[in-house]
């Protein structure tokens, strides 16, 4: 009450210096308050050995890719890019790269048998049987994706 009596306001108190500190204490809060940035930033946990080359390296493997063919229900075989059409073919390749593996001084790479889960056994088998006459002892099994055909 601007003009009332003494009575009214037994204590007065000054609540401007007051109010005045509170605004202070609320300007400093806010410019020291730092938001965490949602977007653009997330957490992962990648190793530690891997990905700090910068050139990426040979993959050191031998694969072989089985495909099912629905259309004409056979099994297409694929050496990296190379679609392979017979047994003395892939033979020829597989023995070839392995070759090369050797004089790296890498002799134990492996071939790996990356195979759609509708390849008959058969197939697999036979894939298994050429490494072997090959004298190539580590062979490796991969379920590799559905083909989309």
């Amino acid at each position: 009450m601007a003009g009332g009596s003494s009575e009214d306001n037994p204590v007065p108190i000054n609540v401007v210096p007051m109010v005045d500190v509170i605004f202070c204490l609320c300007v400093f809060f806010m410019c020291s308050f730092k938001f965490k940035q949602l977007e653009g930033a997330f957490n992962s946990w990648l190793p530690k050995n891997k990905g700090t080359q910068g050139i990426p390296e040979e993959p050191k493997e031998i694969r072989i890719a089985m495909f099912w063919e629905p259309e004409t229900q056979k099994v297409r075989r694929q050496f990296g890019q190379r679609i392979v059409e017979d047994d003395a073919e892939l033979t020829q390749l597989i023995k070839s790269a392995h070759d090369d593996w050797v004089l790296k001084n890498k002799p134990d790479v492996p071939v790996i048998i990356d195979g759609d889960p509708r390849i008959p056994w058969k197939s697999v088998i036979g894939v298994v049987n050429i490494t072997k006459a090959l004298a190539i002892d580590n062979i490796e099994f991969a379920l590799g994706a559905m083909d989309k055909k």
